[in-house]
């Protein structure tokens, strides 16, 4: 079949190269300059910040598998990390917890590798599907043309992209529309901040409580990163909801005063920028691992799934629902 795959972040990718293998051509399509979705770097002058997804972990025995074989090509590696918990200053242990593993040189490294040998076509953003007779006809648009132009026709399409992305684009399949019409991503204001010495804290990263940030991370704690003192952080879902809308300085500032705050550290950065990822974690999750219906020939599949998996939103869930779909196809 030709399959036409929407989102070119890990799930779209892992989609996209379990159908290639199975005989299908697949052509990929991605809004963004680049692929990864949240397993995003943003290089700067300063070395690469992985501003998105932090780590990854295995539960099941199918993605342990998996990240064996990347570990045997040498695209992840572990992360030994010594991780603590902030609570308006006060340093705790953070307790046992899962085996944590990072692509190198950075977080979008691994979707560079995945997307090695298929057609993925950057910059072009599908805003409508339309059924031509039993095929389908994707609306692509893109800076470099004025209007949208028509793709196709493809046998199937999936959407690997996140649910308030994907309600738009199902309007012509209601049951689905509606299905997934129903979860919300929230939010999530990330900080990067880049320093001329070492601030010395006694770990590379920490839950935070009490404050505007959840979560920060010495990215250059993790293998392979260029060498420096660059931190990442990550505010609470409920902050980043209230202040969805500020712009990039002002959540900069708020954001820049909370890591001093929550790390006691007097240094100044040379360098700070914010991102807001305005789908970034999943609450309710759709407790399949994907959707498919095989005589539409449609389906969607993304992190947001359960697939059998305590929690939601992460690595895992996206590859297992990639993998789900190419089954089922």
């Amino acid at each position: 079949m030709q399959i036409a795959i929407v989102g070119a972040g890990i799930s779209g990718l892992t989609a996209a190269r379990q159908l290639q293998s199975q005989g299908h051509t697949v052509t990929v399509y991605e809004k963004s300059a680049g692929v990864s979705g949240r397993m995003s770097t943003r290089l700067t002058e300063f070395g690469g910040f992985d501003h998105g997804a932090q780590y990854f972990t295995a539960a099941s025995d199918r993605f342990k598998k998996e990240i064996a074989d990347w570990r045997k090509v040498g695209w992840v590696v572990p992360w030994e990390s010594k991780l603590v918990s902030l609570d308006c200053g006060a340093v705790a242990a953070a307790g046992r917890t899962s085996k944590r593993f990072v692509p190198v040189p950075g977080m979008s490294s691994l979707g560079k590798q995945l997307a090695h040998g298929l057609d993925v076509r950057t910059e072009q953003q599908v805003v409508a599907l339309e059924k031509f007779e039993k095929q389908w006809l994707l609306s692509v648009k893109s800076e470099m043309v004025p209007i949208a132009a028509s793709a196709g026709p493809f046998d199937a399409v999936i959407l690997a992209i996140p649910p308030e992305q994907a309600t738009p684009l199902l309007q012509v399949h209601s049951a689905f529309s509606k299905k997934v019409g129903k979860v919300n991503l929230e939010p999530c204001w990330s900080l990067m901040l880049a320093f001329q010495t070492p601030l010395n804290l006694p770990y590379d990263g920490a839950w935070v409580s009490h404050s505007r940030l959840g979560w920060i991370s010495r990215d250059t704690s993790k293998p392979d990163h260029r060498a420096g003192e660059r931190w990442v952080c990550h505010a609470t879902a409920a902050w980043s909801k209230e202040h969805i809308e500020d712009d990039a300085e002002r959540a900069k500032d708020k954001l820049t005063k909370a890591f001093h705050e929550a790390t006691g550290s007097p240094i100044q950065a040379i360098h700070a920028a914010a991102h807001r990822w305005r789908f970034a974690q999943a609450t309710e999750p759709l407790p399949e691992p994907c959707l498919w219906d095989a005589k539409q020939r449609i389906g969607v599949c993304g992190d947001w799934f359960a697939v059998e998996l305590e929690g939601v939103g992460r690595v895992e869930n996206a590859f297992l629902s990639a993998l789900a779909l190419a089954k089922e196809i």
